[in-house]
């Protein structure tokens, strides 16, 4: 019989402390309310016999005398099959008004795949976004943040990928969503028909920091037994600044000692430890992740970007609206590209980039009013086609069409001989007529 304890002797926020013993950091408490009502908490921070609880919902309503019995669990997850197409809180509570969920229980924060187990990263998530898939592929099994700054279209990007993705099953992990963005997200699914594969665990900006926290969890452990029961699963978060915003404010509330700007010091690893349940199994299916950190001010050395930089593989920059062709990276695209892509893919990805870089410099001499060349003229309207038909995040084309297109963007521009592509590859895929 669990012990129930009736005394909180503090409270600051959303924490409550209790004494106790025999109890596990992580640790589910519940708490008897006067009114018959029941709230509960997690387990924070242990001294001696002082059990600090962050409360899952607002302490108003709790008393000093109320009742707190600890469960001897941490945190769990329900999966089930059928949580396609619901949406859920960061207590993993229903908030889409369907039918309660009964399934298997599966313990959070559970440590990353065994790496006996782990493929080399070697197949390609298609996203049909000409910037992602024909410059910087996404690859099963990758972890990949998209930098950007307030007001950027990050989250209507994360939308269009989620609707375009030939993944089986995509999480979205939403942390610190504004209603509007939340309810963006809902009819996006619903009118685009990928309701049916996509599982949303959402926090909103009012509601407490724990479950911020818990969002990622809930989403990873989830798509983990999808994974492991043989499905391909695209997890899109944002926004994990928002989630690092959270840690940072209870860490404040329980006057933990502050590192880098007053985030806690075990900010890296607690990004680390989400961020590497990336995985493609063997035999089975895998877990590709997809996250977004702003940065405040659009400063890439602030803590966050900081840090999810040397723990990510690559990034996409997204600002002006559209994917950086020079700032973003994927590491891992070497992998795929000429591989399981098409042989002219490599070609046409360098040399488009190549053109569209010295577009730039032909841009600058028109902006200082320099006389412009017939290459230079030839370069403007290139920049421009390139913008229209890749750069722009509406285009929804599959790999093989943009690679296609992209050959009739070069062949509209320039000649042949000018483009500097491989003989054997201009003969295969070079437009026959203009």
């Amino acid at each position: 019989m669990r012990k129930v304890y009736d005394r909180i002797v503090d409270m600051r926020g959303n924490l409550i402390s209790v004494e106790a013993v025999g109890v596990k950091l992580g640790e589910i408490a519940r708490i008897h309310k006067s009114n018959d009502t029941t709230t509960y908490a997690s387990v924070l921070r242990i001294d001696d016999d002082l059990i600090t609880c962050q409360v899952f919902e607002n302490t108003r309503g709790i008393s000093t005398g109320d009742q707190v019995t600890f469960l001897g669990r941490q945190m769990q997850a329900t999966f089930t099959p059928s949580l396609l197409g619901r949406r859920f809180n960061g207590t993993g509570d229903a908030i889409d008004d369907g039918p309660e969920i009964f399934g298997d229980m599966v313990d959070l924060g559970s440590p990353s795949f065994n790496p006996t187990k782990r493929v080399i990263p070697h197949q390609l998530v298609r996203t049909n976004i000409p910037m992602i898939d024909v410059f910087n592929c996404l690859v099963k099994s990758q972890k990949i943040p998209i930098f950007s700054i307030a007001g950027e279209p990050y989250n209507p990007l994360l939308m269009r990928i989620a609707n375009q993705t030939d993944a089986d099953v995509v999480v979205i992990a939403g942390m610190g969503l504004r209603f509007d963005d939340y309810s963006a997200f809902i009819d996006n699914s619903e009118k685009a028909g990928s309701i049916e594969k996509t599982v949303m665990f959402i926090h909103q900006a009012t509601d407490p920091a724990v479950e911020c926290i818990l969002v990622p969890d809930m989403a990873l452990a989830v798509a983990e037994k999808f994974a492991t029961s043989g499905k391909d699963v695209l997890v899109l978060m944002t926004d994990m600044t928002a989630f690092a915003d959270a840690m940072k404010e209870i860490a404040i509330t329980m006057d933990q000692i502050p590192a880098n700007r007053g985030y806690p010091g075990s900010l890296y690893s607690d990004l680390a430890s989400r961020y590497e349940k990336a995985v493609d199994i063997d035999g089975s299916g895998s877990i590709t992740i997809l996250s977004v950190t702003t940065m405040p001010g659009g400063d890439v050395t602030h803590p966050v970007p900081d840090n999810t930089g040397y723990i990510t593989e690559g990034q996409f920059y997204l600002h002006g609206g559209a994917i950086d062709p020079f700032g973003s990276l994927s590491r891992l695209k070497q992998q795929v590209i000429g591989k399981v892509t098409r042989e002219d893919h490599g070609d046409l990805a360098n040399t488009m980039i190549r053109l569209y870089a010295d577009s730039k410099k032909a841009r600058e001499r028109q902006a200082m009013g320099f006389r412009l060349s017939r290459w230079d003229e030839k370069l403007l309207r290139y920049a421009y086609l390139f913008e229209e038909r890749m750069m722009n995040l509406q285009v929804n084309l599959p790999l093989e069409e943009a690679l296609d297109l992209g050959w009739e963007t070069l062949a509209e521009c320039f000649d042949l001989e000018e483009v500097g592509v491989k003989k054997k590859i201009a003969d295969k895929y070079w437009p026959l007529t203009r």
